[in-house]
């Protein structure tokens, strides 16, 4: 129960700034349960779990029949499991919600009182569900009636500048605290945990060894300095917009960013730049990895999508040679994590041979991104 105590001060502290998000001191308080739900059972045995949660959270529902629910799973990625509930709570009325579950151990890799405490503000502004409430591993959000996207949405020009302007819209909302850039903090934290990991199956171990450590933090200085030439500009940041965060309503064409679990104060570089290297897949085809013209139609349409046309060349050229810095960092970022992930997530996922895919693209790419960001700084001097 250590968990759920936890989780029960950081959504009490979100209880107690829920005033300053929406503008209103005496704002409903986001209800909490003290639940765990055990991540590892069948669904037809989490489902009465599942149920006897919601009617804890939602008094108008506690004395509805169980026969009125019902669960189904909308997805799992590589971290958590989402759950649609929905409730005939007369006979002409259904309502629906999200069950989100955390991933066993997402603690190590997750900060959840930032999490929290963002997404009341990024509800504020019209991003992702709403938040209704919480519990021991994991919230309910309002459920989104669209689909989620593959890899390939993405690189449509439609969708694509859709994209660009939601993250736009984004990277402009303001969140309370400190607005440092997380990344070179969060990745020395990753490394710090994952250097120091053991793993049980001998074959994994074996695996784990052939990797330096040494070598992997001397790539994270080295980067972190070369990076720092750019002077990024620094906005609140999703940081993990792949096709699995992203939400399309065909018939309203209505597009959602959704789960911000990863979302920190960061580099504008880096979200971008995270967001074209997941246009590979959790493959990591990076033949896919879109081109220069397919990026410069998504930063015309994140710097001014009303009018893309009437961005200058110097402006794309900027955010351009930005992003690809920061995309070396998402390379690394997202391979220390997986090595964390490879001892700690109970996920079936080949989270050790991800790390390799991950660092081994950016030593490829690494070379050709110096060259060009010393060429594009010499030019503008």
């Amino acid at each position: 129960m250590g968990a759920a105590k936890n989780n029960n001060n950081i959504w009490a502290l979100a209880n107690a700034e829920d005033g300053g998000a929406n503008g209103n001191d005496n704002a409903e308080q986001i209800p909490y349960s003290s639940f765990v739900v055990d991540t590892s059972l069948p669904l037809p045995l989490m489902i009465p779990r599942i149920i006897e949660l919601c009617k804890d959270l939602f008094k108008n529902w506690r004395e509805l029949n169980d026969s009125l629910f019902s669960v189904e799973r909308v997805s799992g990625g590589i971290t958590n499991l989402l759950l649609k509930v929905s409730v005939k709570e007369d006979t002409d009325r259904q309502v629906s919600v999200t069950v989100r579950l955390y991933g066993p151990n997402t603690e190590y890799v997750i900060n959840r009182e930032r999490e929290i405490l963002a997404i009341k503000y990024l509800s504020a502004a019209g991003f992702g569900a709403k938040l209704l409430g919480g519990f021991g591993n994991g919230m309910v959000q309002s459920f989104i009636n669209a689909r989620t996207l593959e890899p390939s949405d993405m690189r449509e020009p439609k969708i694509a500048g859709e994209i660009a302007k939601e993250l736009g819209k984004f990277h402009k909302v303001d969140i309370p605290g400190s607005k440092e850039p997380q990344l070179w903090v969060d990745i020395l934290k990753f490394y710090e945990k994952a250097s120091t990991l053991r793993f049980e199956e001998p074959d994994k171990q074996k695996l784990f060894e052939t990797i330096s450590f040494q070598e992997l933090h001397k790539e994270i200085i080295e980067l972190r300095e070369f990076t720092g030439l750019l002077n990024a500009p620094v906005v609140f940041a999703h940081n993990d917009l792949l096709s699995g965060n992203l939400m399309l309503n065909d018939e309203e064409e209505k597009l959602y960013l959704i789960d911000f679990e990863y979302g920190s104060y960061n580099y504008r570089g880096f979200d971008i730049g995270n967001h074209f290297n997941e246009y590979a897949g959790y493959d990591c085809d990076y033949s896919l990895y879109p081109s220069k013209e397919e990026q410069y139609h998504f930063i015309k349409h994140y710097l001014q999508p009303d009018k893309p046309d009437e961005v200058s060349v110097a402006e794309v050229e900027s955010v351009f040679v930005e992003t690809d810095a920061y995309k070396l960092a998402s390379h690394l970022y997202w391979a220390i994590w997986a090595i964390i992930q490879a001892r700690m997530s109970p996920i079936e996922f080949e989270y050790l041979g991800y790390f390799f895919l991950r660092y081994n693209e950016y030593k490829k790419q690494k070379p050709l991104t110096f060259s060009l960001v010393r060429s594009y700084m010499s030019a503008s001097v």
